[in-house]
């Protein structure tokens, strides 16, 4: 992806203005792994967090469709921040590529493919979502675990084909300047092929899923503005919750993208410069789109009252609080493990 290669290329050119200026220690050798490290130690506390509490939750409903695709999109972005996160830290702080060969296809191409998968099941919980509500006649009939599933399966395989291309470019080679060092490169023979690909990535891993979770959340929040006209204080609060958060899900996921795309946009259709400023916009991308998969487990899990019930539920604390009693626990509506609540009927 383009966000490895430009990370790489700006190292090596980094590594080239070090060597002129006797090696001298750059800031971001320490401070872009420290941040790194931040957002990795939150995205793997909050995705694993969200896996703990739908994997140990038992009742029926807690294998909802809902709450299979946030399952799905926990193990995405757990997998996205395991397999990138480190490595892309090692860029800004090691002068070459040091982990091989194999680790240099497989990285790259994890990357791609859990970048996919994340965007992918987005959409997928989107459009349940836009089921659920807007067409909740047919709902039991669409919504149910076998479908969910198969969804799932298309993610995944989409996912894998799309991100091949990765794979098969990304390689392992020096450079004239630097006949010692390694560097993980992308290389394609055919320029026109690499920019088709570049292309069809942003549309298909940013533009269309855009659109589309755009257009459903949208339909959502007008569907429940018609259908909830004479409504009390309580339902208007829940409502007005719900469309709160239906921003920030599309807000988070539009600008925790954008500068990525742009890199890579910029980088094969104009002359990217390479400068401070352009330095620091590349950190900003990373950061960004390593920040979605920490910000995913807030907008889709911690943001529900449900949600939060459950996790209090597996991980009642004896020495403050009496767990709760059975019935009660019984009653928690884990469907409801989504951008909206229980009280609008979703």
């Amino acid at each position: 992806m383009g966000l490895f290669r430009n990370a790489t290329l700006w190292s090596e050119d980094q590594l080239d203005a070090n060597r002129t200026e006797n090696e001298t220690l750059s800031p971001e050798v320490v401070i872009v792994p420290v941040i790194f490290g931040c957002i990795f130690f939150l995205g793997i506390v909050g995705n694993t967090l969200v896996i703990v509490v739908i994997g140990r939750i038992k009742s029926k409903r807690s294998r909802s469709t809902t709450n299979i695709f946030i399952l799905n999109l926990s193990i995405a972005d757990l997998s996205f921040l395991l397999f990138c996160v480190p490595f892309q830290a090692t860029i800004y702080s090691l002068p070459e590529w040091v982990f091989g060969a194999f680790l240099c296809k497989f990285v790259h191409y994890v990357f791609t493919l859990s970048m996919l998968v994340s965007i992918f099941t987005l959409v997928a919980m989107s459009v349940d979502r836009y089921v659920a509500v807007v067409l909740s006649k047919k709902s039991p009939c669409i919504r149910n675990r076998r479908n969910a599933l198969t969804g799932l399966c298309v993610i995944w395989a989409l996912s894998f084909i799309f991100a091949a291309p990765v794979a098969q470019h990304q390689i392992l080679t020096n450079h004239p300047e630097a006949p010692n060092s390694s560097f993980c490169w992308e290389m394609w023979l055919e320029p026109v092929a690499r920019r088709t690909y570049k292309v069809t990535i942003l549309v298909i891993g940013y533009l269309l899923p855009l659109l589309l979770i755009t257009c459903c959340y949208t339909r959502v929040l007008y569907h429940l503005h018609k259908k909830i006209k004479n409504m009390s204080k309580k339902s208007e609060h829940s409502k007005r919750k719900t469309a709160q958060t239906v921003l920030l899900v599309v807000t988070a996921f539009l600008f925790c993208w954008m500068p990525h795309h742009i890199i890579a946009m910029w980088a094969e259709f104009g002359d990217f410069p390479l400068n401070d400023a352009s330095f620091a916009f590349r950190i900003m991308s990373h950061c960004l789109a390593y920040g979605n998969s920490c910000v995913n487990p807030i907008l889709y899990a911690f943001l529900s009252e449900n949600f939060r019930k459950a996790c209090q539920q597996v991980f009642t604390c004896h020495l403050f609080y009496s767990p709760p009693p059975v019935q009660k626990i019984a009653r928690i509506r884990m469907e409801n493990f989504s951008t909206t609540h229980s009280t609008t009927n979703v």
